[in-house]
Order: C-alpha cells, then structure tokens, then sequence
C-alpha cells in the first residue's frame, strides 16, 4: 500500500484533504503521542490552532498487549467488546485499570499543557491521530471533545483499516488511506518510531 515518510509528512498528506472540507476557525487537537506530530503538521497546512488531547487503551492485567477499551479524561469508558468477551472479562472487572489509566491521561493532559477545553465550543475542531485499527481510543477522544460543545467534529487520520471507520458512528471522517489489505498502523509509515513526552512537548513547542 502508499506509504507516508514519517508523521509529518502523513500531516501535511492530511491537511491538503481537510483544506477541502471547509472548516471554519478549526481547532486541530492531536491525540497524543503518535498523532501531536501529525496535528502539527496538518494544522500549518490549515493555518488553524493546534492542541493536545490524551486517551488510554485499557488493557487486560498482566497483558499489556490487549487492547480491550481506551479511556480519555472526560466520559465514560469505549470498550472494544469482542477483545473483552475474548479475555473472559466484563468492564465492572476492569474498574481500577479504568481508573488509572484516567488518572495518566490526566497526568498527561497536564504536562503536555493541554488547554482544548475551553477552545471547542462553537468551534470546528479536528481530532487527529497517526491512524486506527480498532477505533476505541479515538471513540474515547471523540467523545471528550464531543462534551465540549464543538460546532463541528471531524475525526483526521492518515491511515484507517476499513472496519475501524464503521466502529467510530456518525461522526465524519477525513482519511488519506483506507486499505483493503491493512494489518498495522505504522506498515504506512517508513518512519513509525515511539515517540516519548519529551518528543511531544518539543513538536508542540515548534
């Protein structure tokens, strides 16, 4: 499949199709780590604002590696339900691990000097992030944002595996690459590597 060179590139591949959709005063919010580079960039294509938004996928204990739900700072939990039925586990079992992967995104949200908040009423605001394969962190996301009053919500990603855009409901959806043979996320990207918060602060920064 096309391939971006790395997340800025993807942003600026990004923001040329959202040029076309006629936001108006558009606030870009990057979820956080992957997608503040990608907000970034896109946001200088748009000459729009940029800021940082943070969700948490909650995962099975003592397996990081499954990815059951996410969690943002605001609203209730996104749960991913075949990954739960799958891990034998309902969502009242994973109370704690909600909570305290509230509690980072909060931690997060305020060492990245996240302001988003009081930006988005009235606003066309884009939430953006590097890509989705499952869809519940950036359902997480979308409904924080969606809490706060936007005019307009638009979800902006480089990249989406097709059954991902049928999981993220009504809400409208600017993607550069949907394809038919995705298994991962960063297969679009010749650079994909983690991005720490110091990598945040500093694009955000820029």
């Amino acid at each position: 499949m096309d391939r971006f060179a790395d997340r800025t590139a993807a942003g600026h591949a990004l923001g040329e199709r959202l040029a076309d959709v006629g936001l108006d005063r558009p606030l870009v919010v990057g979820l956080a780590r992957g997608g503040v580079p990608v907000a970034v960039a896109a946001a200088r294509v748009l000459d729009a604002d940029v800021d940082v938004g943070v969700a948490r996928k909650i995962t099975a204990p003592g397996r990081p590696e499954a990815g059951l739900g996410a969690v943002a700072v605001d609203g209730e939990p996104v749960w991913f339900e075949r990954a739960l039925q799958s891990a034998g586990l309902t969502s009242d079992a994973l109370a704690d691990a909600v909570a305290a992967e509230r509690a980072e995104a909060a931690r997060r949200e305020e060492a990245y000097g996240a302001g988003w908040r009081p930006r988005v009423p009235g606003r066309d605001v884009v939430l953006v992030d590097d890509g989705i394969a499952t869809a519940v962190t950036v359902r997480a996301a979308l409904g924080a944002i969606a809490a706060a009053g936007p005019a307009r919500l638009v979800l902006g990603v480089p990249v989406a595996s097709p059954p991902s855009l049928e999981r993220v409901g009504d809400v409208e959806v600017v993607a550069v690459l949907v394809p038919e043979d995705f298994r991962a996320v960063g297969d679009a990207y010749d650079d994909f590597g983690q991005l720490t918060d110091d990598d945040v602060r500093r694009v955000l920064d820029r």
